[in-house]
């Protein structure tokens, strides 16, 4: 683990190129930069493919749902797969997986037997290896750098994005224009087989959990649930959702935007990416700053405007000297939203589940961007290009501004560190099979039952955030103030893993609940284990 930043150390450990200091960052940030790259000469290629096979606005933009698709449905398993494996070996099969996609692309395209749906068949499978990826680097990414470093080094992944958006269109453009499609997804393939054993050189320990290894179905339970009890996580979700949803209409008929401009071709689609890409890294190394000028909730409010401002231009732009600079300013709102929403994620997700929770980040990204594509690509095939944008940009404002003032993230972060101040229990047989009961005794001042119903709603989110299949909050009929908390767990060795989830907003959250506890000995805890379908087996706190 890198070295923590203590107070009073340099300010240029803050800086936006920090993380890059360290070592295994660097390499990773590298292969993730190429492996961005890749992806983007790849989708480009495909898209301009495909417009040399058809003209029809929803074939091109089903190219762009066909490759963020795969993230939406498969989001979940990867990222509980993640979780539960080794990251370093599960990081290299998903780039082999890839490189392996991007052989078989070459391979067809060099043969000549290229078709629009096989076309969005392979971008499909090569969603899939996208799918499967991007869980497991942004779950490693806490691992490589401080606390402190995080929005730099998410920043950085930003300007790895957007670096590539410019290197990737340009030598795509490159090569279609001077030698063919074909030797783009030559290219593809090679960088991809290349990032593939770059990736081999990480030397990460895997620490197996002395529980044993979740189960799938299991781990993505938990992982839903943690995302369902999460209210920030939830706000987050939503407002990334509706972000993506209409910013992707630029994106997804961008290729006939650049066909419909004076003197449009293959460059000029070139051109416009590069443009964002450009604005995206100025805006990325500018954020440091923009962070300490405002809060997170009104640069997200005013990157989603100059996103939809941007997008009515392009809408209505004539030529390349109006679209360029346009694309800069979307670049810019881009980069700026993505990382405040980015960061606002992964400081409300302890390491356990951080990877199953950045899925589900980016399957709302990508189920969004999907359904944009696909929304705005019939809205433009039954209207026009410049109709579709204009009405994207306008709802696209309208419902953030709608989503902030429902959902107010108050950047109230709570302390995840990992504590072992909970100690698990041991059993002198314990049990193979059955649910676990888990009940606890409190006796509490009658006239305080309002608040403490309000801290053990607390309590209850954060049970169930820890896996837990049920909780309850029983009153004793015949005791006033005397309440029993039940939780009820999956099985035994799923009750121990609670314990190995715990953080230090959970102590003092106990505490609090103990706080109201008037007895004169402690809460009592049991736990039993459901046997078969009537009986129950004590076990002694």
């Amino acid at each position: 683990m890198p070295e923590e930043i203590k107070p009073g150390r340099s300010s240029d450990q803050l800086s936006a190129w920090a993380p890059i200091r360290q070592p295994v960052f660097r390499m990773l940030w590298g292969t993730w930069l190429a492996a961005n790259i890749c992806m983007w000469m790849s989708d480009v290629a495909a898209a301009w493919m495909m417009t040399s096979m058809t003209t029809t606005p929803l074939w091109v933009a089903l190219v762009q749902t066909s490759a963020t698709l795969p993230v939406f449905l498969l989001g979940l398993p990867s990222g509980a797969l993640a979780d539960i494996l080794d990251r370093r070996r599960y990081f290299i099969l998903t780039q082999f997986w890839i490189a392996t996609v991007a052989t078989l692309l070459c391979l067809t395209v060099i043969s000549g037997v290229m078709t629009p749906p096989l076309l969005l068949a392979l971008t499909f499978a090569n969603g899939v290896g996208l799918a499967m990826r991007w869980p497991v680097f942004a779950a490693i990414v806490p691992e490589l750098v401080p606390r402190a470093q995080l929005p730099a080094a998410l920043a950085l992944n930003g300007i790895a994005m957007n670096a590539s958006r410019i290197v990737g269109p340009l030598v795509a453009g490159a090569l279609i224009a001077s030698a063919g499609t074909e030797y783009v997804f030559v290219l593809n393939a090679v960088l991809s087989v290349i990032s593939g054993f770059v990736i081999m050189r990480w030397r990460r320990v895997h620490v197996p959990s002395p529980l044993g290894r979740e189960r799938l179905l299991s781990a993505m339970r938990v992982g839903l649930q943690f995302v369902r009890q999460s209210s920030r996580l939830r706000a987050v979700l939503l407002r990334v959702s509706l972000f993506f949803l209409h910013s992707t209409a630029l994106l997804a008929l961008l290729p006939l935007v650049a066909r419909n401009l004076h003197t449009g071709d293959a460059g000029t689609f070139t051109l416009l990416l590069a443009a964002m890409g450009v604005g995206a890294i100025g805006a990325a190394l500018y954020l440091p700053r923009l962070r300490q000028l405002m809060p997170r909730d009104t640069l997200v409010l005013r990157s989603t405007i100059l996103q939809s401002v941007s997008t009515a231009v392009m809408a209505l732009a004539p030529n390349a000297w109006v679209a360029v600079p346009a694309m800069l300013l979307n670049g810019m709102a881009w980069i700026c939203c993505a990382n405040s929403l980015s960061v606002s994620a992964q400081l409300s997700l302890p390491d356990w589940v951080r990877a199953r929770g950045m899925s589900m980040y980016q399957m709302a990204i990508m189920g969004a961007s999907a359904l944009g594509a696909a929304l705005w690509g019939q809205i433009a095939t039954l209207t026009s290009v410049s109709t579709g944008l204009l009405v994207a940009a306008a709802s696209g404002t309208v419902c953030m501004l709608l989503a902030q003032r429902q959902v107010v993230d108050l950047s109230i972060e709570e302390d995840l560190t990992p504590s072992r101040e909970f100690k698990a229990p041991v059993a002198d047989a314990p049990p193979g099979a059955g649910h676990v009961v888990v009940t606890i005794d409190y006796l509490i001042d009658p006239l305080r039952s309002h608040d403490f119903h309000a801290v053990m709603q607390e309590s209850r989110r954060s049970r169930l955030r820890q896996g837990a299949l049920e909780w309850a909050l029983l009153r004793d009929i015949g005791t006033p103030g005397r309440y029993v908390e039940q939780i009820i767990d999956e099985s035994w060795t799923e009750h121990l893993r609670r314990f190995d989830r715990v953080t230090a907003s959970d102590v003092a959250l106990r505490e609090r609940k103990l706080a109201f506890h008037i007895g004169d000995v402690p809460p009592q805890v049991q736990r039993c284990v459901v046997e078969g379908a009537l009986r129950l087996q004590v076990f002694s706190a």
